[in-house]
């Protein structure tokens, strides 16, 4: 049997991605190996494109399954902002990452509000990052 994958990058203006995390639910899946860490940030990187394509295409900000590779898929969410949220998984619900992305772009909002907070910066916040990991385990969890 095949580890879940459920990796989440949030990627800036000038496409420099400035958060990243692994979004396993500790019970799913093993420590992942650093080739297959790669992979996954392969696969979201070259998602970019078509991401750049859809989201002037649509008026929607939230672009569904932009791109696939193997048994996974790329979901994608552009904020107002041009900052783009990306989803590595294996298939799941489109309801649930749509309320992923909804609930991880108020707690983005928050952060990006802070005057000490660039664009162009990675979000280096261990509050983010845990609020990030409760989303993600209420929204995903089986």
């Amino acid at each position: 049997m095949s580890s879940a994958v459920l990796t989440f990058v949030i990627v800036g203006l000038d496409d420099h991605p400035i958060f990243e995390a692994d979004l396993v639910l500790r019970g799913e899946a093993g420590s992942r190996d650093e080739r297959t860490q790669y992979l996954h940030q392969f696969v979201l990187h070259a998602a970019l494109d078509a991401v750049e394509d859809q989201q002037w295409q649509s008026t929607n900000m939230n672009l569904g399954v932009v791109d696939k590779f193997n048994n996974l898929q790329v979901s994608a969410f552009v904020t107002a902002a041009q900052i783009k949220f990306l989803l590595l998984h294996d298939g799941r619900s489109d309801e649930s990452i749509r309320q992923f992305f909804r609930d991880v772009q108020e707690v983005f909002l928050k952060v990006m509000m802070n005057p000490f907070f660039s664009p162009r910066a990675p979000v280096k916040s261990a509050a983010f990052y845990q609020r990030v990991r409760a989303i993600s385990r209420s929204h995903f969890r089986s």
